[in-house]
């Protein structure tokens, strides 16, 4: 079989446009919360409903649209997806004047980007053998990284620039220009499964306890970035302008672990336990944080934690791909992602919001993420011994 691995790199340019519209809101956070004066509690307060909106469209419209889209055209639905985060994201700049009509472009932008993944997925199951697919998926997740580690490089001085709303406009044009013809031109054209073969199988108690494991997962990357930001500039004290740095750095270090970690769950078969030495060491570094006062210090615990946490992101749809056929990948990637997502993803933004609305302490906010890191290997762990002990572990090896 011929591997062509310039696919999963188009992917990779697809998902760092999405993750740039998706996360420009968390950065751009402080700016707004500094031109209308908010407090901290008042950001915890409506940065908890900027930030959660788009989880709740996003994991909705994965849940209702991801089967069908995978059974009428897998491309076509992934061309459709990128041009829709790209134009509501330029929409952000003469629709954004109010916290109306925020809340509104993010719930829309959610439902735009909500089939993206799940057309990834479905690409990479029908072009890569299992032994690959581990490598495969993180060559586009990848792409998510990079987002975050040079996002902030990106968008800030952007932002500094022209303000949030004409970064936004900038940003959702680019993406247009670069995403769409890497798609038309480099994506093959796969043939759709008849209707009632693609029907997804039982859901089985493994599925249900992975998709539990999943959520917290989403819970802790969620709210590390939607709040990492303001935790660094309100709680540490370093500028707006500076945060860019740190945020590199950190997020350098997910790309690091991502593809280590993939490469060892290729080779070893074992995803699931990386998976929970990762989330173990990621709940510990975490938490560290707040027994720590010197700032590099801090960043250093905040960089191990990433790269630790990674280990479950590098697993995590290859794992899905081993239970289900690929012509089912795309519609249990959804169904998956969409609950992880309305769960994890709605958890990570209003939960350490509500904390630092009731303390007051974004320090404290951040700490929940380490108590979600802790759930995941709690969960990894019973979804193990459930597999080991019905004789199933091959099926997550």
């Amino acid at each position: 079989m011929r591997v062509h691995w310039h696919i999963p790199l188009i992917l990779a340019v697809t998902t760092f446009v999405h993750y740039l519209d998706r996360n420009a809101l968390a950065l751009a956070l402080p700016q707004i919360a500094a031109e209308q004066g908010w407090s901290d509690a008042e950001i915890g307060l409506y940065g908890e409903y900027l930030l959660g909106a788009f989880y709740v469209s996003f994991g909705l419209m994965q849940i209702a649209l991801s089967g069908r889209a995978e059974r009428w055209n897998v491309k076509g639905a992934l061309l459709l997806s990128v041009a829709g985060f790209c134009i509501t994201t330029m929409l952000f700049y003469p629709l954004g004047g109010s916290i109306g009509g925020l809340i509104g472009l993010r719930l829309l932008l959610g439902a735009a980007e909500s089939l993206h993944m799940p057309m990834n997925s479905a690409i990479i199951a029908r072009s890569f053998p299992d032994g690959l697919r581990g490598r495969a998926n993180s060559i586009y997740i990848g792409g998510i990284l990079v987002a975050l580690m040079i996002g902030p490089l990106l968008l800030v001085p952007l932002m500094e620039r022209w303000g949030w709303r004409g970064s936004f406009a900038i940003l959702g044009l680019g993406g247009a220009v670069i995403s769409l013809p890497l798609v038309a031109w480099g994506i093959p054209s796969l043939p759709s499964p008849k209707t009632e073969s693609s029907a997804l199988p039982r859901l089985s108690g493994p599925f249900w306890l992975y998709t539990a494991a999943g959520a917290a997962n989403s819970f802790c990357i969620f709210g590390l970035l939607n709040w990492l930001p303001s935790y660094l500039t309100r709680t540490r004290g370093i500028p707006f302008e500076s945060v860019s740095g740190p945020l590199f750095g950190i997020f350098s270090a997910g790309i690091l672990g991502l593809f280590t970690w993939a490469w060892i769950g290729d080779w070893t078969r074992q995803r699931l336990r990386w998976a929970q030495i990762g989330l173990a060491g990621a709940g510990l570094a975490v938490l560290l944080t707040a027994f720590v006062e010197d700032t590099p210090l801090v960043l250093l615990c905040l960089t191990a934690g990433v790269f630790l946490q990674s280990s479950y992101n590098a697993q995590e749809f290859a794992t899905l791909q081993q239970l289900y056929p690929p012509y089912q990948a795309g519609a249990i990637t959804g169904l998956y992602n969409g609950l992880t997502v309305l769960l994890g993803g709605v958890g990570g933004s209003f939960i350490p919001g509500l904390i630092v609305v009731q303390t007051g302490s974004f320090q404290m906010g951040i700490l929940s993420i380490a108590g979600g890191a802790f759930l995941v290997f709690s969960l990894l762990s019973l979804l193990h011994k459930t597999l080991s002990a019905s004789k199933k572990d091959n099926t997550f090896a």
